[in-house]
């Protein structure tokens, strides 16, 4: 019991030598007690994680597992074509080093032996200030070059002050970060290794539209024309949207996935990424797109909800149009998961709440119909150079093969004459008393039930013999089989289904 409890007693103390806990501690003494890094994985910083890893020519940590696994590929390309061009690398998730006693040991182990490290910082100095305290003191202490980078978009002149680098070099690291995607990681790893000494300076970071057509294989940014090349003539057209960070990280398995799955239900994809729906130029890019080739059904694999609700004089208005719902086509909401697929598989309760509030509970606001959760993210490989697990989205078949079957005949229903379509009104009957049968507190849903059956007959929908008004069609509901017990049997009529 001594050793744990020291290490435990110990954690809460400031460090008033400058040395950091792991020296103070003694490595030996207490690595029985951490907690081994783990791929897709958040961690609470309420345990003390040690990555394991040695000194590297380059570190860089980061929240985002798209990241890394950008970089990972990167590293490995280079390596191929040029091995004195790809220097010697580290990855790490920025979040194994939330515990003070994780940030101590990874640098004494790691980062301080190193000669470049990068740290991209999502939240700024305040999501992770002793990490950055200390990786500042120590780094420059044991000459060791370091950028600490915004996390987005936004400038960040506090972490810029904490950076040893050059301004132009923090600047330029920053640009092909953000822009992300193949080439402008291979171009991040040969500046690094400029920065060191080796090699010339390489290209400027290449932009990435904030919108786009997509296709698998396809270099750069296909178009509109050289898509319809791999369609079939007439065949109904299934938009594809998901969000231009699986193509900034190397996260693009499900989606291509995807896209195979409709090739071979008869559909022609058109795969679409967005910076995000509520994004004025990808919300136009998009908007142009499917007027050029109008969808029969739209898979969106974007999160949250996009239209907007406003209120006038307390009543809510009608909800604004998004992109996605102007072409008029049903709009099928996939999802891919954030968490591991074994967790899922093995566990009781489904998707996380994450996962839920995220890809079912906001975009229902929207009108999207829930799919499956067609993807997860878990350890795709083991990058050895590197020594990371990298995380990535990995499609799940079975769920793939559901969504596109499930976009097959949604797209087919929509091709159908209005007069062919069977639609079903579905009115609650519970608790079982027919007093509660169609209830809906504060409405009249038998008289909104008999309003929709007349607007289905006003736009040509088959609706035969239909009730005049609400009590008509309580009576004739009344008059066949309900969940009410005492004569359920004796009650005749209603529709019966096989198991």
């Amino acid at each position: 019991m001594a050793g744990p409890l020291a290490l435990r007693i110990g954690l809460g103390f400031m460090n008033p030598s400058g040395k950091g806990l792991a020296a103070m501690v003694g490595a030996k003494e207490v690595d029985m007690h951490l907690l081994q890094a783990q791929s897709g994985e958040i961690a609470d910083g309420s345990e003390p994680v040690d990555p394991g890893q040695s000194p590297a020519d380059v570190i860089v940590l980061s929240a985002a597992d798209s990241e890394l696994a950008a970089l990972s590929a990167a590293r490995a390309e280079l390596e191929a074509e040029s091995p004195e061009s790809a220097p010697s690398l580290r990855l790490a998730q920025l979040g194994w080093l939330s515990h003070p006693f994780s940030v101590d040991l990874y640098l004494e182990n790691t980062a301080c032996k190193s000669r470049l490290v990068i740290a991209r910082v999502l939240g700024g100095e305040a999501y992770w200030p002793y990490g950055i305290e200390q990786f500042s003191a120590r780094l420059r202490s044991a000459g060791v070059l370091f950028a600490a980078l915004p996390g987005d978009d936004k400038p960040d002149a506090d972490l810029r002050s904490v950076s040893t680098v050059g301004a132009e070099d923090w600047e330029r690291l920053w640009a092909y970060l953000i822009e992300g995607g193949p080439a402008n990681a291979r171009s991040f790893l040969k500046h690094c290794n400029h920065i060191l000494g080796r090699g010339e300076p390489a290209e400027a970071p290449a932009p990435l539209l904030r919108a786009g057509v997509y296709w698998p294989g396809a270099e750069g940014v296909p178009d509109l024309a050289r898509l319809r090349e791999h369609w079939r003539p007439d065949a109904p057209v299934a938009a594809l949207v998901f969000y231009r960070a699986l193509l900034q990280g190397a996260g693009l398995q499900p989606v291509n996935r995807l896209v195979k799955s409709l090739l071979a239900e008869g559909l022609n994809p058109l795969p679409v990424f967005v910076a995000s729906l509520k994004d004025p130029v990808s919300a136009a890019t998009l908007e142009t797109l499917l007027e050029a080739a109008p969808p029969d059904v739209v898979l969106n694999a974007t999160s949250f909800a996009a239209g907007a609700v406003s209120a006038a004089g307390g009543v809510a208005e009608p909800r604004d149009a998004t992109p996605l719902d102007r072409p008029g086509a049903p709009v099928l909401q996939l999802i891919l998961s954030g968490g591991a697929e074994l967790s899922w598989e093995q566990g009781m309760r489904g998707l996380s709440p994450r996962d839920i509030a995220m890809n079912v509970a906001l975009p229902e606001v929207d009108g999207r119909i829930v799919t499956r959760a067609v993807s997860f993210k878990g350890e795709a490989y083991r990058d050895e150079a590197t020594q990371c697990p990298i995380a990535a989205y990995r499609a799940r078949g079975d769920r793939i093969g559901f969504a596109a079957k499930l976009a097959g005949r949604w797209a087919a229903l929509r091709r159908k004459p209005v007069s062919e379509k069977r639609v079903a009104l579905v009115l609650a009957n519970y608790p079982t008393k027919d007093g509660r049968l169609a209830n809906g507190v504060g409405l009249d849903t038998p008289a909104s039930a008999v309003e929709v059956l007349g607007a289905l007959k006003a736009v040509g929908y088959a609706v035969a013999d239909a009730p005049k008004d609400g009590a008509a069609l309580m009576a004739r509901l009344m008059a066949g089989p309900t969940n009410w017990r005492s004569d359920r049997t004796e009650r005749r009529g209603g529709e019966r289904y096989p198991l």
